[in-house]
């Protein structure tokens, strides 16, 4: 197929395929769009079976970071990278480094920051070659935007709790969350200490179980998590996890979750608002961490105005709700509009 005739393709900007033979380096960069400033996005680290689903993952989420930053009010762009590897056993200096004179030739349309497969340290091998990274601790601040994206779903979730259970508390209301990594885990502290029943899954069972116990919450398998007697799920591991049948399955009438791309095709949102559940748009729900990531690019950091902002993700959950209520839409097709009105496209 070519890259222009690609379902996901949407008038990206630029597509760049970078390889090193050397150290075994395939990666693909996406920027979608630099009208609001340079495309700031993770780079993703993970074995994909094919080029074909590394570009289509690439290509939607460069798209999500260009909306996300849109409706956070940042003046930022929307890029993503990924690299074809396994994060736990192919990953080497070398392999990042690589990375880093990759984004560097793109001088500066580009930033990269830490995503699913890549950390902070992986940050600073990165950083040897090249200045475009963000995320990056500095003195006391951590460069993780875990907690910053998990209370910006919370702040969501309490949103979407409202506009479809009339309640403000969250108090007995019961949460499946799917993945506890950084953010799944900080999510499910932060709704615990609210009153909150929690139902968790993951793929980890040993970090699952330290989880459980810690929180008196109860676990399920992985497969069973969409049938939870639930208020609320919560998708925090990997995108498409909304398919038909998933939405068919779903016991919860909320979806807020940290996932990136969770619709797996965009008529699961129509489906899922057919039977009356709520969905919370992902890239609203999750922008906190790249509220954190570009505040962390400038020279002075202040921690209380970047959780300021985070929160101010309650208010634009709000305007989407309350628009697909009147209008009677799906959430989904109401936030793509609210961000394109701010691109003005």
């Amino acid at each position: 197929m070519r890259v222009y005739d690609h379902p996901e393709f949407e008038h990206h900007q630029q597509i760049v395929f970078g390889s090193d033979e050397a150290s075994g380096l395939h990666a693909i960069i996406a920027i979608h769009d630099t009208r609001r400033g340079p495309a700031l996005g993770g780079l993703r680290i993970y074995p994909y079976a094919s080029e074909d689903d590394a570009l289509t993952d690439v290509l939607r989420l460069s798209r999500g970071m260009t909306y996300k930053s849109a409706l956070a009010d940042l003046p930022l762009g929307g890029g993503k990278a990924v690299i074809i590897a396994d994060p736990r056993r192919d990953k080497t200096p070398a392999m990042l480094r690589a990375m880093g004179r990759l984004v560097e030739s793109l001088g500066g349309r580009y930033i990269t920051a830490e995503d699913s497969g890549s950390g902070e340290e992986d940050m600073r091998l990165i950083r040897q070659e090249t200045r475009h990274v963000s995320g990056l601790s500095r003195g006391d601040d951590s460069g993780d935007p875990s907690p910053f994206t998990a209370h910006g779903v919370f702040c969501a979730l309490k949103s979407a709790v409202r506009h479809r259970f009339g309640r403000d508390g969250l108090e007995g209301l019961r949460v499946a969350i799917q993945g506890v990594g950084h953010v799944g885990a900080h999510l499910a502290r932060e709704l615990h200490e609210a009153g909150a029943n929690l139902v968790l899954t993951d793929v980890d069972r040993d970090s699952l179980g330290m989880l459980v116990e810690e929180l008196g919450a109860q676990s399920v398998a992985p497969e069973a998590i969409f049938e939870a007697e639930v208020d609320v799920f919560s998708p925090c591991a990997m995108g498409a996890v909304l398919t038909a049948q998933v939405a068919d399955r779903l016991r919860a009438k909320v979806i807020c979750g940290a996932a990136n791309n969770q619709l797996a095709t965009p008529d699961v949102a129509a489906l899922l608002h057919d039977r009356g559940i709520l969905y919370a748009p992902d890239y609203v729900a999750n922008a906190g961490g790249v509220i954190e990531v570009e505040a962390q690019r400038h020279d002075r950091y202040d921690r209380d105005a970047v959780m300021r902002h985070v929160e101010r993700i309650t208010a634009t959950m709000d305007e989407i709700l309350t628009r697909a209520r009147i209008e009677d839409r799906n959430p989904a097709e109401i936030a793509d509009q609210l961000a394109r009105e701010r691109l003005a496209i």
